[in-house]
């Protein structure tokens, strides 16, 4: 499970570092806080941030769950997954947003296996 965990700490670390990058973009484009709007290329990393924070509400519990009751290899792998999803994610939408789907289905679609996954295993769990 260390790695599982590893992996979620790296997620973590990845969404500050994205905040990180609204920070710095509210900074170059002249968005005084606390306004969210103002130049659209702020508002693209300050959507990448919102988008990857809504991602993670997902990620962070149901990684551990399909960890447990599925496969620990297998949440890694999905893990990873996700983490490359959620860079090439930040890059497109940034570049032009119309691109982001390769880089939003990397990152939503291991969040579909790793919940369904884990909500299966433990509901078959609870009926053993």
């Amino acid at each position: 499970m260390s790695l599982v965990y590893a992996v979620l700490g790296l997620a973590l670390l990845q969404f500050l570092l994205f905040g990180m990058a609204v920070g710095w973009a509210r900074g170059r484009y002249g968005v005084q806080a606390p306004a969210t709007t103002g130049h659209p290329v702020f508002e693209r990393y300050y959507r990448v941030q919102a988008n990857t924070l809504e991602q993670l509400v997902v990620f962070a519990p149901a990684l551990p769950l399909f960890a447990y009751y599925v496969s620990v290899q297998w949440a890694v792998a999905l893990g990873l997954v996700y983490l490359v999803g959620r860079f090439v994610f930040f890059a497109a939408y940034v570049k032009d947003p119309a691109k982001r789907g390769l880089g939003f289905l990397l990152s939503f679609g291991p969040n579909v296996v790793l919940l369904l996954g884990g909500l299966g295993g433990a509901a078959l769990a609870a009926f053993r």
